[in-house]
């Protein structure tokens, strides 16, 4: 990985993270979505946000959509340009959680390697990689954007699951069948591990 100019130092300011603990009451940590298009990584990133900011927590999503119209509009979808979209998506999640804030990311991030990047900017404490499962034509059928059948007459090059390779995770933290579950099932599994590792704070548990 790049590394800055030696002559950059890091600033530390008078607020901790236990400051920003005891102010936001919950642990700042991100939820890593990742899956093939059409797998319900948006949807549940967005329900998941509504039903965390309802408890009252701090958090955002980053979409990979959104992310694309600014921070990384001039990027392509080949290999290395997926790698720095990824690396820049990581930095800012590790920045939210440095500020105390809940992070849900939605990104393909097909790569393995990649992932292990992201985990290593995050902080493998912060860090919740959460596989979204489901079968090719399932995700296929779903898709609203009718992508799939644009990448199969070529007119979408280098796309995930068609054109392009998606290494499924070999031991996230947790992997969601969204193939059998609804996305509100889905949103409840990810609140339920957050709970029994500790987290977010008994104000969640308590409205969950």
């Amino acid at each position: 990985m790049e590394q800055p100019p030696t002559f950059l130092q890091r600033s530390n300011g008078a607020v901790n993270t236990q400051d920003r603990v005891r102010i936001f009451r919950q642990r700042p940590v991100t939820i890593w979505l990742t899956g093939l298009s059409g797998a319900g990584k948006s949807t549940i990133a967005f329900e998941l946000e509504a039903q965390l900011v309802g408890l009252g927590h701090a958090c955002y999503v980053l979409d990979g959509d959104n992310v694309r119209h600014g921070l990384a509009c001039d990027l392509g979808f080949d290999r290395k340009d997926r790698r720095e979209n990824i690396r820049r998506v990581a930095h800012v999640a590790q920045l939210m959680n440095d500020a105390g804030l809940i992070v849900i990311t939605a990104l393909i991030s097909p790569m393995s390697e990649d992932r292990t990047m992201a985990r290593d900017i995050i902080g493998r404490d912060k860090f919740v990689e959460t596989y979204l499962s489901a079968p090719l034509d399932i995700c296929a059928r779903r898709d609203p954007k009718g992508l799939y059948a644009k990448a199969r007459n070529g007119e979408i090059s280098s796309f995930t699951g068609v054109s392009a390779p998606y290494e499924a995770p070999v031991d996230p933290e947790l992997h969601i069948d969204t193939a059998t579950l609804t996305s509100r099932e889905s949103v409840a599994q990810i609140f339920a591990h957050l709970r029994k590792n500790s987290l977010t704070t008994a104000r969640q548990e308590a409205g969950a």
